[in-house]
């Protein structure tokens, strides 16, 4: 039988090295906190009730990052060192028994692969413990793994606290442990602080448990990079690259064209159907699902919105939060700002922007308008530089519009208001009052002519 397996991920820190005011691990790789990818590859591992963060600084902020139900979440309040976060959860962890798994929430490459490997080596035989190893060209700035005469790992030695011989070892520890947990916690107590930082360091658990006649083991692997934790800037862009480039081939391979894909940003919660392209620059972000046989025009963003199949997006044009059917045509140069709905076969053209608007099938603003807080009909027109007039200083108002309604071009509508089924509206026209079916309305002053007043205005 199986022996269950705990996943603890380290996240109590702030992570000084990358010069923010930010926690290191809620800073963005691919689209997704830090801690987020920690916590996917740690589901393909154990269910979530088996999966704590421990948390420290910022901790409700990484708590909200943590969007997967049934997260436990140990509050580290003092950063006294990886071993005192143990300490801390040692009520909650300690009974579960079984396996015990620590991760680090700044390691979002790390692949779950290698950790089953880890995992599996624990499980197979009697040691104490799996530690994760990695023969360096250069280990300085790592724990060197101390083995004796039969290769059983003792010990691991900090960078500053080795001795010449030591430093000569260029097996390095990763940092990622297999315990079996009834001994971690039986001799969790025995850590000390005697050391410059004055914290308690989970290294020390190697050698505590080797000194009371437990076997450890090193389990090596060839690459390291991935098991690398993120520590500044320039880590968390190669991080970045390293996750939009899988995405983006992933995508590739399963029939969606990407126009130079060098220059196309997909964050990983991405899901786009085949057949669908996407042109130069394109930016396609957060929970964004496109259907298929869509196209999204050059220098375009995406953003947590949901496209039907046969969806059309110009270039430079902005979609956020929003819903575009079958269909549906927006851009170049459209702006639907935030939850829009896009009926079939609708068109929102060039420089027009969107707010809170529901477009119904059909309908059509093709030049120049701005409509927010609308609920438009099917088959309705509206004429360039048309604007909802939505807010009047205090409060927001909608504006409703009929089916297949003429809006003349250049037209004010002042909210709230109602147009009814086929009317008209005048170009010009500032719109106050409700208008009835089939009305035609009109709203601007009467035309004054004087002919001749152009030479006379000259003359004087």
């Amino acid at each position: 039988m199986e022996t269950a397996l705990t996943v603890v991920i380290l996240a109590a820190g702030l992570g000084t090295r990358m010069k923010s005011r930010k926690a290191k691990v809620l800073h963005q790789a691919g689209g997704k906190a830090l801690i987020e990818h920690v916590v996917g590859t740690a589901l393909r591992l154990a269910p979530a009730e088996r999966i704590f963060a421990v948390v420290g600084h910022q901790a409700e902020e990484v708590r909200a990052a943590v969007r997967t139900p049934g997260i436990g979440f140990i509050h580290q309040a003092e950063q006294k060192g990886t071993g005192h976060a143990l300490m801390v959860g040692r009520e909650a962890l300690e009974p579960l028994g079984g396996l015990l798994l620590i991760l680090y929430g700044d390691c979002p490459m790390i692949p779950g692969a290698l950790l089953r490997d880890l995992v599996a080596a624990q499980h197979g035989s009697d040691t104490a413990a799996t530690l994760l190893t990695s023969v360096l060209p250069d280990p300085t700035g790592y724990g060197r793994v101390l083995r004796d005469a039969r290769g059983s790992v003792v010990g691991v030695v900090e960078q500053r606290a080795a001795t010449p011989a030591q430093l000569a070892i260029r097996e390095a520890n990763m940092g990622i442990y297999c315990f079996q947990s009834d001994l971690f916690f039986r001799h969790l107590g025995e850590l000390g602080c005697d050391n410059p930082a004055r914290e308690y360091y989970l290294t020390d658990m190697i050698e505590i448990l080797s000194r009371t006649g437990h076997m450890i083991a090193g389990m090596q692997t060839d690459d390291p990079r991935p098991v690398l934790g993120i520590n500044n800037r320039v880590e968390l862009a190669e991080a970045d690259t390293f996750f939009r480039q899988r995405k983006v081939r992933e995508l590739m391979l399963a029939g969606v064209t990407i126009q130079k894909p060098e220059t196309v940003t997909v964050d990983l919660d991405v899901e786009i159907g085949a057949d669908t392209i996407l042109g130069p620059f394109t930016q396609i972000l957060g929970r964004t699902v496109i259907g298929e046989n869509c196209r999204v025009g050059a220098c375009s963003i995406i953003q947590d919105s949901e496209l039907d199949q046969d969806v059309e997006i110009g270039p430079f044009t902005i979609v956020n939060t929003s819903r575009l059917e079958r269909g549906a045509h927006a851009g170049p140069y459209s702006r639907l700002r935030m939850e829009n709905h896009v009926g079939p076969g609708a068109h929102i053209g060039n420089f027009v922007e969107l707010k809170k608007a529901r477009v119904g099938a059909g309908s059509k603003a093709m030049h120049l308008t701005y409509l927010g807080d609308a609920v438009l009909g099917s088959r309705v027109n509206v004429g360039a530089g048309t604007i909802t007039c939505n807010y009047d200083g205090v409060a927001k108002h909608p504006t409703r519009i009929g089916d297949g309604v003429f809006v003349g071009s250049n037209s004010s509508l002042v909210a709230p208001l109602e147009i009814g089924e086929g009317a008209y509206l005048a170009a010009g026209s500032v719109i106050t009052e409700p208008v009835p079916p089939g009305a035609l309305a009109l709203g601007r002053a009467r035309q004054v002519v004087k002919p001749g007043w152009t030479p006379k205005r000259k003359k004087g």
